[in-house]
């Protein structure tokens, strides 16, 4: 598996990946997004941000950079980036399918993405994500799986990624929603010629939404690399909205509340790769100081009283808006 390459990286931050939701696109969901990208977000500006980011990313250790068909340009942002650099052959790209962008690069869209994990789909935004990435991509996964989702049941489907995965491409999943362990649990049974059809899988999991955690550590021993998005809440964690508990617990520790906020997923033995999604080279540096927290057990135990009940935590972030 590609990850391989992350696991014997010599870095503290090699657990540590880039996710390009929030620079992919002008709008998202994020809190604190007109300080972070101001009134400039044509594409030229955020490709020269999303190049930033790659290079700052890359230059302190990390080596895995996430993004997604939904995210606006930014798989094209990112095969930008990694033909201007040849020699840079050391590192995991992996890219989502089954969303499409449909906000025609606009903030105020009625609709931003569209989801459809129909065979259909999954042939067309694959013809797509090829002809940008090319043979860079390591990991295909289906965006935001949940227990309904047609791609769990489409043996069609199945047949299809387990033939891509026969070709070298790693296969994977990711979750969202309330009834991610649901989902994850179904997606671990999937199979093909009575071999498992998924590698990885990618879930939100956050100091306030920890649901998922025993079902990740499940698709951990099964052999999946855990890849964990959305670490601060979508910004609910960040210095300006953290609660106080979190806020405590960085000033004890001398660093940012994000890098607090990380750390406490990173310290999950079951957690492979840990996405920031920095939308500054600011964000990205304090971000990666994660890798240096050492929190106590009165810590831990301090944030821990921050865990939400999962169908509170998913309807707030429902309401957040896009901007």
């Amino acid at each position: 598996m590609p990850f391989a390459r992350l696991a014997t990286a010599t870095t503290p931050t090699c657990h540590l990946g880039l996710g390009l939701a929030a620079i992919g696109r002008p709008g998202y969901i994020n809190l604190g997004r007109s300080d972070d990208l101001g009134e400039n977000r044509g594409v030229e500006a955020l490709r020269t941000r999303t190049h930033e980011l790659l290079d700052a990313a890359y230059a302190q250790g990390v080596r895995y950079f996430d993004a997604a068909r939904s995210y606006g340009r930014s798989e094209e942002f990112l095969a930008d980036w990694l033909k201007a650099r040849p020699d840079v052959d050391d590192v995991v790209i992996g890219s989502k399918w089954g969303y499409t962008y449909t906000a025609d690069w606009s903030t105020d869209a009625e609709r931003h993405e569209v989801k459809d994990h129909s065979l259909a789909a999954y042939e067309r935004q694959r013809v797509e994500t090829e002809a940008l990435l090319g043979d860079r991509l390591d990991l295909y996964q289906i965006h935001s799986v949940t227990p309904e989702s047609p791609a769990l049941t489409d043996k069609e489907l199945h047949a299809r990624l387990a033939e891509a995965a026969g070709g070298g491409l790693t296969v994977g999943f990711s979750t969202s929603g309330p009834a991610q362990a649901d989902a994850i649990r179904a997606a671990l049974a999937v199979t093909v010629d009575g071999e498992p059809l998924f590698r990885t899988v990618q879930s939100t999991y956050n100091a306030l939404e920890t649901s998922a955690g025993p079902a990740l550590a499940e698709a951990h021993d099964a052999g999946l690399t855990v890849i964990v998005k959305e670490g601060m809440a979508n910004g609910r964690l960040a210095a300006a909205h953290a609660p106080e508990a979190l806020r405590s617990v960085a000033e004890e520790t001398g660093l940012g509340c994000d890098a607090v906020a990380l750390a406490v997923v990173l310290r999950q033995p079951w957690a492979g790769v840990v996405l920031s999604g920095a939308a500054t080279t600011a964000q990205l540096a304090s971000n990666l100081h994660a890798a240096a927290v050492d929190l106590t057990d009165d810590q831990v135990s301090r944030l821990a009283g921050l865990v939400e009940e999962p169908g509170t935590y998913w309807e707030r972030r429902g309401q957040l808006p896009w901007h």
